[in-house]
């Protein structure tokens, strides 16, 4: 039987009208330390988003949700903050913004299979 690791992950949130505080949950992060797993999935759900927001720019919204990724992937392309370690990484990532992107508070938990778990929150969380 595999070990579980502690993991941890929080909930990448679209905020198309931050005076209002609504959002869209549109992907997921997710640290396994021990694993050195660090990723980031998502996906803007265009109909859901036209509910708050008619005149969001999708372009520029896919640049952004990109950039996490390319982020959390250690991508040398993505700037300094993409040369941290997987943590430095995943804190940077989730770490409180008044932005129309933003993430949850961070959760723990414990997993045998952080790219599994990563899926099922996706599904549980955003589609």
């Amino acid at each position: 039987m595999q070990e579980r690791e502690l993991f941890e992950y929080a909930v990448i949130r679209l905020v198309p009208r931050v005076e209002r505080e609504e959002f869209l949950n549109v992907g997921v992060i997710l640290l396994c330390k021990k694993r050195n797993f660090l990723h980031v999935i998502y996906e803007v759900n265009q109909v859901k988003l036209s509910a708050f927001c008619m005149e969001c720019d999708l372009t520029e919204i896919a640049a952004h949700l990109a950039a996490l990724a390319r982020i959390a992937a250690a991508d040398p392309t993505a700037g300094p903050i993409a040369q941290l370690d997987a943590a430095g990484r995943f804190r940077w990532l989730t770490a409180q913004r008044s932005t129309i992107i933003q993430a949850s508070k961070v959760h723990p938990g414990l997993c045998a299979d952080p790219m599994g778990m990563l899926e099922r929150l996706f599904r549980e969380m955003v589609l």
